[in-house]
């Protein structure tokens, strides 16, 4: 059977339903006739007043686009018969001079893009059949106002006249006339607003680029209404493909390839007279969810009036007490509950009333805040109309955003002044500073501050703790200032380039304009929207509902409940004790990652660098003192904090250097030394010490001397560590508590790394077993960051009570990619040219899925009751989420404020993939 590329909606001539659909569903059609065209279609089954139409389908689009924007074969005569099917149903033609067919021609693709793509309306008038338009409806203002429309739009959205022209043209004549409103111009008025634009267009369409509609050289507005048409439906074709549908398509990450469809639907018009009007409604309230219709109407208008801002609508509630207007508004609210009875879900919709007469162009579910996501959930589950898990299912996980980070006030007005990426959410507001040192002194005179830098690195740890939010020059998603903003839930702009900073100087310089900060200005950024702000924009912090409340604990049921599958568990990635506790607020069953080296920064910086840098054994072992004892009040903070839940320590993972001083900025103090005039006892030592620096510098650190070889090389910082973890569970169970701590290898390699870490750490936790009379079961696992690893995860599973996939640098190994080098450097192109689908330190690439797949299976081939998680990166992603519930993970462990999103997104992958959402009486 051939391919099928139209299908028609809406009644024929005798008032049958002919509607053809494209799928068993709604859902099931969307991927064909778009959401619109399916929605549509449905409507018009269930007996709304639908104007009759056809739709062309979203893979003729891929279809046309793909092959360089020509027609596949015989789609043009297949859309033809549809046309003169429709035309045979409105007992009307396109053109006609005594009664003509006019139509509109619209985008609708497979997910919701408000205004992202194009429409065309009134098409079908010329110069002919405007005059039977005017006779049949006599009315020659409005034959003239829709003629007028359809030059506009024509020439905007087909041809790519400047749209301003016209509006420039429509002020002239308003102010010509001294009236204020379009719809105090008069028939005349229009009419010669009408001849204008033709000259418009004939001024600025290039007749050599479009020789279709210059048969004599010169452009002229088109005539004749099949080519009209044709030129509609290959203008809304090309708008899927333009910068803001394909921008759009990124952000709410829709797939490049699904196309949309065309929809050719008889007009119906809402600028006949004070028995018209035209409006968009929701069946609820899209910000909060309050159980009310809202949306708004304008009468004696066509749709684009009503979200063009020209006039002031009037809210819905007004319709049914409007004169003229009463049956049509009563007959809107029957369609409220009509829908909301059909769908169960919250609609929007568009409609248009035709002298008294109600007609419906679209609707869909839809699109809401967080906080009414929420509520319309929980307000459907209360009245019957959706199962739980349903209700689970209709919440977006990235949303919840909106409610665990400050936002702007949205009625402050913004003076953006440069844009980043928008690393981490939320919203701050404090004074520019340049350096940890200064934020954490405005820190202590509570004063609120934005830590401006190139970058951060981990010596800026304090900094970023004092302050209120993070702004880079440089540096992507996943750079350090953003990995680090987000487990701390600080608000962090990056890579914002406009940015030139003289940190030095105490001053920044942005790019393209004439504005210095200094240190102590103030400014505001959005880390959800990359926007950095001049001056102080006003603050609110969303407030955690119980609806919210609610719905988690519904997902919490789903994840645990091992009769809908496999059970899926949701940990934090926390450095103190004030991180998690703020996990376990949020709902984290344990801590999935506690990385120790954060312990070792600010004031312990020295005592790790004097063990390092240490001749003498004995002052190794008094910093190793010094380290025992400050790791032990770690343990035991963050294990009091987590009582009951499991703790997986990871020991020490980054190459030695970090925790040293930087050997360049060493040499320029050596120089200003050897200026002063020091003697050459003082200059010795401190040309020892440098030569001891750059002994510990190494070609590429990342692979270098880290993770297990660290302590494998150093074995007293294992034993240190260990030591510290068992003696902190040891105190605690004296006390009564139930601390759970694991104790979790970085970076190995081969099944041998394992075993020698794995011995030392076992006969250390006897040790103190020993010493302290208390019992210790303390799981020994590993992560899985290297690919040899995964490879081999039937090997090191012999010696892993369980394995933790460090996804951050299993993707920059698995790539050959290094993440701090190539999210500015070339991942942006490689988005655009579609060499990668998405950002991998976003969002799990299949790849590297592949290597997880192998861990796991090899894990469990090892040792049956190995437990399997992931603490990296991506997994606090909703998308990767349900990658790794399918790859057979137990666990996801991600930043405190994304415990929220993981919960909701671990029970809806744990749906997705055990049948979808069980309904009401299943």
């Amino acid at each position: 059977m051939a391919e099928k590329h139209v299908y028609k909606f809406g009644v024929d001539e005798n008032g049958n339903n002919v509607t053809e659909v494209a799928g068993k569903t709604v859902d099931e059609a969307k991927w064909i006739t778009g959401g619109k065209g399916a929605n549509l279609a449905e409507m018009a089954n269930i007996g709304l007043p639908v104007p009759p139409g056809f739709t062309i389908t979203c893979q003729t689009c891929v279809a046309y686009s793909s092959a360089g924007n020509v027609w596949p074969d015989g789609v043009l005569d297949e859309i033809d018969v549809y046309r003169k099917d429709l035309e045979k149903r409105m007992g009307k033609k396109l053109g006609d001079k005594d009664d003509p067919l006019l139509v509109s021609v619209r985008s609708g693709a497979p997910f919701s893009m408000p205004g992202m793509m194009d429409t065309v309306l009134n098409l079908g008038l010329n110069d002919d059949s405007v005059q039977g338009l005017i006779k049949k409806t006599n009315n020659e203002r409005f034959g003239w106002d829709s003629y007028r429309r359809f030059v506009q739009m024509f020439s905007d959205v087909v041809m790519g006249v400047d749209g301003q022209l016209f509006e420039d043209a429509i002020n002239e004549k308003k102010e010509e006339k001294g009236v204020k409103l379009d719809t105090e111009l008069t028939a005349e008025d229009l009419k010669d607003l009408t001849a204008t634009f033709k000259e418009i267009f004939a001024k600025n369409v290039d007749s050599q680029a479009h020789p279709e509609v210059a048969p004599n050289g010169v452009a002229e507005f088109p005539q004749d209404p099949y080519l009209q048409l044709r030129l509609a439906e290959q203008a809304v074709f090309g708008s899927w493909n333009t910068p803001r549908a394909i921008l759009y398509r990124k952000q709410n990450k829709i797939d490049d390839t699904l196309g949309t469809a065309v929809n050719v639907q008889v007009m119906v018009f809402g600028n006949m007279g004070s028995t018209s009007a035209t409006g968009v409604a929701f069946t609820r309230n899209p910000a909060d969810g309050t159980n009310e219709r809202y949306g708004d109407f304008l009468v004696n208008a066509q749709g684009e009036d009503v979200v063009a801002g020209i006039r002031n609508t009037e809210p819905i509630a007004d319709l049914p007490k409007t004169p003229g207007l009463e049956q049509a508004g009563k007959d809107l609210y029957r369609v409220f509950e009509i829908l909301e009875d059909h769908y169960a879900d919250m609609m929007d919709l568009e409609f248009t009333i035709q002298e008294g007469k109600l007609w419906m162009l679209q609707t869909r579910v839809g699109k809401r805040t967080a906080l009414s996501a929420l509520k319309v959930a929980m307000q459907m589950v209360d009245e019957g109309r959706i199962s739980k898990e349903q209700a689970i299912m209709r919440v977006a996980p990235a949303q919840l955003d909106q409610l665990l980070h400050p936002q702007f006030d949205p009625k402050a007005k913004l003076d953006v002044v440069a844009k980043g990426m928008n690393a981490s959410p939320g919203a701050a507001v404090g004074a520019v500073v340049f350096s940890s040192d200064a934020a954490v002194h405005y820190h202590n005179i509570e004063k609120p501050c934005i830590l401006v830098r190139w970058e951060t690195t981990p010596d800026d740890l304090k900094g970023m703790v004092a302050a209120e939010g993070i702004l880079t020059s440089h540096g992507g998603k996943t750079s350090h200032a953003a990995v680090i903003a987000r487990g701390m839930g600080a608000p962090c702009v990056c890579g914002a380039e406009a940015l030139k900073i003289d940190a030095k100087a105490k001053e920044c310089a942005i790019t393209g304009t004439d504005i210095v900060l200094h240190e102590g200005d103030v400014i505001s950024i959005n880390g959800t929207t990359g926007d950095v702000i001049l001056g102080e924009v006003p603050l609110v912090r969303p407030e955690l509902t119980g609806d919210l409340e609610t719905i988690l604990e519904w997902a919490d049921d789903v994840r645990h409940d091992a009769s809908r599958g496999r059970l899926f568990g949701v940990r934090a990635n926390a450095d103190n004790p004030a991180d998690a506790k703020l996990s376990r607020d949020f709902g984290a069953e344990g801590i999935g990652l506690d990385r120790t080296e954060h312990m070792f920064l600010g004031d312990r910086k020295q005592i790790i660098q004097t063990f390092i840098l240490a001749d003498r054994t004995g002052d190794k072992q008094t910093a190793l003192g010094q380290l025992l004892k400050a790791q032990t009040d770690d343990f035991l903070g963050m294990f009091e904090a987590m009582d009951g839940k499991t703790v997986i320590v990871r020991l020490l993972d980054p190459p030695l250097h970090e925790f040293l001083d930087n050997p360049r900025d060493y040499a320029v103090a050596l120089a200003h030394a050897e200026d002063r005039g020091e003697n050459e006892t003082q200059l010795k030592a401190r040309r020892d010490m440098l030569a001891r620096l750059d002994s510990f510098q190494e070609a590429n650190p990342m692979l270098g001397l880290r993770g297990c070889r660290l302590g494998i090389v150093y074995p007293e910082l294992t034993e240190m560590q260990v030591r510290a973890i068992a003696g902190a569970a040891a105190h605690l169970k004296k006390r009564g508590l139930d601390p759970r701590p694991e104790i979790m290898v970085p970076l190995v390699g081969t099944w041998q790394e394992l075993k020698v870490e794995r011995d030392q750490i076992e006969e250390t936790i006897a040790s103190v077993s020993e010493q302290t009379g208390v019992d210790l079961d303390i799981p020994v696992g590993c992560m899985i960051e290297i690919p040899r690893a995964a490879v081999t995860a039937d090997e090191i599973g012999k010696y892993a009570d369980f394995f933790s996939f460090g996804t951050n640098d299993l993707t920059q190994m698995g790539f050959g990619y290094s993440r701090d080098d190539v999210e500015g450097a070339f991942v942006p192109l490689y988005l655009k040219k579609k060499i990668l689908k998405s950002n991998p330190f976003e969002t799990l690439d299949y790849g590297i899925a592949k290597l997880v797949k192998m861990g796991v299976e090899g894990g469990h081939e090892a040792n049956d009751k190995i437990v399997c998680g992931v603490c990296g990166e991506t997994g606090g992603d909703p998308d990767s989420i349900q990658m790794y519930y399918d790859l057979g993970l137990d666990y996801v462990s991600c930043s405190p404020y994304r415990v929220p999103i993981a919960r909701l997104a671990g029970a809806q992958a744990k749906i997705n993939s055990n049948g979808g959402p069980k309904k009401i009486g299943e």
